[in-house]
């Protein structure tokens, strides 16, 4: 029978291992230490574990803590793994080298995914080390374009819990089963609920793999560790009939739930959340339909630290990429005109965060720079004379003009100069768009920011060649580089894995309990700041993903200081050097000498 002393004992472990650590140590953007790594130095040794076990077995079994081949002839003895291991002991730079050969073999984009998260489940500390080592290679297929894929298979390809499952059947249990999760110092959610998924629909419960890929490059590319981290999927049915019919379905069967009884689910989840892990969780939103996004965001922005990518995150990484032409091709914002295809959460969101820029470097109020910018929705030309029949999202880009249906005619009537696409909706920008661009402009701005590749409003060959190689191009996924007339151009990538995870840091570190808009402009401005003349020459608008860790921790630095000047930070007094600050925060993924 265990004794009174004993059930305390196993209490205090359920309840977030009260007694493990100093709970003021605010390395790694100050999440709990419960292990002791971050309380010792990179070269003192630490426990793996905080509940003695008699067998390494279960040690080999840990992706936190296993080092497979990596073990040292001491640990092996120490910690009883003698004969549970071949008698080899290698690098892990080795180890690293090998994975990638491996993964080097697959021809197929999907089988690679699977390996990596198959790592991933192994040993974290490997996966995360080969992931920031070849981010370049390996950022496309742990995120978009391969998760699209992924996600549309994710019934098949499903084999062990990657997060918190919270369905209609958990109504009235949703902090019972956040308390599930064995990870209790929880830092950053992301939270979908499977209606849109990158241009690919309503996935319902196989939307999963975008948390989990998500908060892997929260960890890769910012730095946040990966116990802090926690991916949910709300369940409340899908209207996709291909996935109700499918029988590896992982989901509910039912229909999606709408109005009264999606939004106290909503509601519970936001409610339990804070509850559980307190005010400066920061909870982001993503993949939601157009309705739910914005209403979502509308509701919870003032009492939650919530955080929309569709909206905010492309609408940040966006206009770095507008801020770096202007600084290069010389003008301002101010001088453009933009025309949207798309008028849903990422176009509507750019737009906004366009004219909050102009606002701000003009004095202009946000009603006049507004007009500088046109959007096309299914419908045509969004104009005055639709303000009736127009959902509230689009109301504030209705703008005087006769109705125009085509986007061509849209084109050639506007003259935009820059021209960007967020419809979801493929090889929508034809060459005849193209070039009507090209016939306007001398350096036509071109985003083709839609994902997967397949759902790109045209791709870099395309631009480039449509408008003699003049265009400034960017993309929303990979595209290689492509020779015209004897120049290489290699297209720029509008990536939100450049932005989130820097501004997740820098909200964290900082303490933030609320997103400002002002953050967002932050972000972008500190993200243009990395891009020099050279990348510019060679056609980017971005600074090279190799480089990505230290883009983080400059975005990460100006998020922090703005959420001080705010007044919206916790974290007192600020660090003197908000940037080494940054950096010393970020998890590191090399292996520990364990006791």
């Amino acid at each position: 029978m265990a004794t009174d002393e004993s059930t305390a004992t196993l209490k205090e472990m359920r309840d977030g291992y009260a007694e493990v650590v100093d709970p003021k140590s605010g390395v790694s953007g100050g999440v709990q230490d419960v292990y002791g790594e971050d309380t010792a130095t990179e070269d003192q040794p630490v426990t793996p574990w905080s509940v003695s076990v008699a067998s390494g077995y279960s040690l080999l079994r840990d992706p936190h803590h296993n080092k497979g081949l990596a073990f040292s002839e001491k640990e092996r003895d120490s910690h009883y793994l003698r004969g549970l291991l071949p008698p080899t002991v290698i690098s892990q730079e080795l180890q690293v080298k090998k994975m990638l050969h491996n993964i080097r073999q697959y021809q197929v984009p999907l089988q690679k995914y699977m390996a990596m998260m198959d790592l991933q489940e192994r040993n974290q500390k490997l996966f995360y080390k080969l992931l920031i080592d070849n981010v370049e290679e390996l950022l496309p297929i742990v995120y978009t374009p391969t998760v699209g894929e992924a996600c549309q298979k994710y019934g098949s390809i499903y084999s062990r819990p990657q997060g918190v499952f919270i369905s209609l059947k958990d109504k009235g249990k949703v902090l019972e089963v956040l308390r599930n999760w064995p990870e209790k110092n929880i830092q950053v959610i992301v939270v979908t609920d499977g209606e849109r998924i990158l241009g690919l629909g309503d996935l319902g419960c196989h939307g999963m793999g975008i948390p989990v890929g998500k908060l892997s490059l929260y960890t890769a590319l910012g730095g946040i560790r990966p116990s802090a981290c926690l991916p949910v999927t709300i369940d409340v049915g899908t209207n996709n009939e291909k996935l109700l019919d499918d029988e590896f379905y992982i989901g509910l069967r039912q229909k999606r739930a709408i109005g009264q009884e999606y939004a106290e689910l909503l509601h519970e989840f936001m409610t339990a959340v804070k509850q559980n892990y307190g005010e400066r969780i920061l909870i982001q939103f993503e993949d939601f339909a157009n309705h739910n996004a914005f209403d979502l965001l509308e509701k919870y922005g003032t009492t939650h630290l919530v955080f929309n990518d569709d909206i905010q995150g492309t609408a940040s990484v966006v206009l770095a990429g507008l801020i770096s032409a202007m600084k290069f091709l010389g003008g301002s914002l101010a001088d453009q005109r933009f025309l949207f295809l798309g008028a849903g959460e990422a176009g509507t969101g750019i737009a906004e965060l366009i004219a909050l820029e102009i606002s701000k470097q003009t004095n202009m109020p946000l009603e006049e720079t507004r007009k500088k910018i046109w959007l096309v929705d299914s419908k045509g030309l969004i104009v005055s004379s639709r303000l009736e029949s127009l959902q509230h999202f689009k109301k504030p880009w209705a703008h005087e003009h006769e109705p125009v249906k085509e986007l061509v005619d849209a084109v050639n009537a506007i003259k935009p100069t820059i021209l960007i696409g967020t419809s979801g909706q493929g090889r929508t920008f034809t060459k005849e768009v193209v070039e009507a661009m090209a016939s306007l402009n001398e350096k036509p701005i071109i985003f083709s920011l839609s994902n997967p590749t397949s759902q790109s409003e045209c791709t870099a060959e395309e631009a480039y060649t449509w408008s003699q190689g003049r265009a400034i191009f960017a993309s929303g996924s990979p595209f290689d580089p492509f020779e015209y007339a004897d120049n290489v151009f290699v297209p720029g990538q509008a990536n939100n894995a450049y932005i989130f995870p820097g501004l997740g840091l820098g909200l964290i570190m900082s303490g933030a309990i609320r997103v400002h808009d002002d953050m967002l402009l932050a972000a972008a401005e500190a993200l243009a700041g990395q891009v020099t003349q050279e990348n510019f020459d060679k056609g980017l608008l971005y600074p090279p993903f190799k480089n990505i860790r230290k883009i983080s921790a400059h975005i990460a630095a100006e998020v922090a200081a703005k959420a001080y000047e705010l007044g919206l930070a916790t974290r007192l007094p600020p660090p003197k050097d908000l940037v080494k600050y940054a950096e010393s925060c970020m998890y590191s993924p090399a292996y520990r000498t364990y006791r």
